[in-house]
């Protein structure tokens, strides 16, 4: 069916008429006569745009899933992902320090964050020049520190949202690892003051048995080995750049959070979306890319809706808008 619009209106509350006509339908059998009765139908701009709308948004949702890829696993981040604890190893790295008698303040952590905490005190250490700095012996001071303030049981060091979403994963299919740059004695103590059973995970890769630690990508490949899943089917969850940066060596795609960073300093490192935290982080994020670029081109539509005169003209003559043809000449057809 086609409908040919011989007119642009300027304004929704003037109609235009589209016209077609239905089948013939035999006046008598018996003389095969035909009469043709034409029916007039009237569409206005904004019922035009609406159909068109549609139309573009069903095929924005089949090519956002497309274009993202099979899921079969997803590699949580720790410190800042499942467990809002960034803050709390900043100021017990501080209380290290302190007892060494070198003043830092929490910010001189952040450049090493998510590094592992070899490099996150020795980063700080080589920072500020301290002599003679003993990483192992800080390693485990920290860790008494740590663990003794911040990581008790119910603590509610857990962030809202991710045992649910955990369960989303594991519900659908999906396999679940925590893949951390933390030593285990702390992944261990986290995970149970946030109410995490280690049971939930099919995996747990820490850092106590590598030497390339994020931004190097081994963590995440040894975790994507031990589910059995090719790298490319593994999403990774990480607040940290270079979390971020360790899933792009390891051709992962990443959903950044920002608990510990702001989607400003994160957007750089490329990572596949950005949320506030896990619990803005959705079941369709992860099995379909949640559609951050769905999410532009809903908001175009939406502005189409508002404002159908404006826009649709500058669409349709660029020859974007899905079943609708604007030739030079202003005149319109939609394909039906």
């Amino acid at each position: 069916m086609a409908v040919r619009l011989l007119s642009t209106p300027t304004a929704l509350s003037h109609p235009t008429k589209l016209s077609f006509f239905s089948s013939p339908k035999p006046i008598s059998t018996a003389t095969s006569f035909f009469q043709w009765r034409p029916k007039c139908r009237v569409f206005t701009r904004k019922m035009v745009v609406k159909a068109c709308v549609k139309v573009e948004e069903k095929n924005v949702k089949e090519t956002s899933k497309q274009e993202w890829g099979k899921v079969s696993a997803v590699l949580f981040d720790m410190d800042g992902v499942l467990c809002n604890s960034e803050n709390p190893s900043r100021k017990a790295a501080v209380d290290v320090f302190a007892e060494m008698g070198v003043q830092v303040t929490a910010e001189d952590f952040a450049p090493f964050t998510g590094m592992g905490e070899a490099n996150f005190l020795g980063g700080v250490a080589s920072v500020k020049g301290v002599k003679e700095f003993n990483t192992e012996a800080a390693k485990k001071r920290f860790f008494e520190i740590y663990l003794d303030k911040y990581a008790k049981p119910n603590s509610g060091i857990g962030f809202p949202g991710a045992f649910e979403l955990i369960n989303e994963c594991k519900n659908k299919g999906l396999k679940v690892a925590v893949a951390s740059s933390a030593d285990r004695v702390k992944v261990d103590a986290n995970l149970a003051a946030a109410g995490l059973p280690l049971s939930m995970f099919d995996a747990i890769v820490s850092a106590d048995a590598f030497e390339n630690l994020k931004p190097a990508p081994d963590i995440f490949l040894a975790a994507s080995k031990i589910l059995d899943v090719s790298p490319d089917e593994c999403i990774v969850i990480e607040d940290a750049l270079a979390g971020v940066q360790a899933a792009n060596a390891a051709k992962m795609r990443c959903i950044a959070v920002t608990t510990t960073l702001t989607e400003e300093t994160l957007k750089p490192a490329g990572p596949s979306i950005i949320r506030n935290d896990i619990g803005s982080v959705s079941l369709d994020d992860i099995l379909s890319g949640g559609s951050d670029k769905m999410v532009q081109d809903m908001q175009f539509l939406q502005v189409t809706e508002q404002n159908p005169s404006r826009i649709l003209n500058e669409r349709t003559r660029n020859g974007s808008t899905t079943g609708v043809d604007v030739p030079s000449n202003e005149v319109f057809s939609l394909q039906g």
